[in-house]
């Protein structure tokens, strides 16, 4: 959110890029099943056989931020009317 706002306010990209820990493995740590999803396709399929196998699991499940910019902030700004 704070990325959104400096971009928003025409700052430059600084200091705010994070990684994640990985959430599969910290998953089995605690006994749960943990997976990973690498392509779209993946996913429907490995929802189901969760449900199916019953249990505690973690789909890591990447997401794809590119397009937060354009529209809520660049397309956003557009159709706001400011008094």
């Amino acid at each position: 959110m704070i990325r959104w706002k400096q971009y928003a306010m025409g700052y430059p990209d600084f200091g705010l890029q994070f990684n994640n820990p990985d959430f599969v493995l910290y998953a089995q740590s605690y006994g749960a099943k943990g997976h990973r999803v690498t392509q779209t396709e993946e996913f429907a399929p490995l929802l189901e056989n969760c449900f199916a196998a019953g249990g505690v699991h973690l789909i890591s499940l990447p997401v794809d931020y590119s397009e937060n910019n354009k529209v809520l902030i660049d397309e956003l700004k557009q159709k706001v009317c400011l008094i």
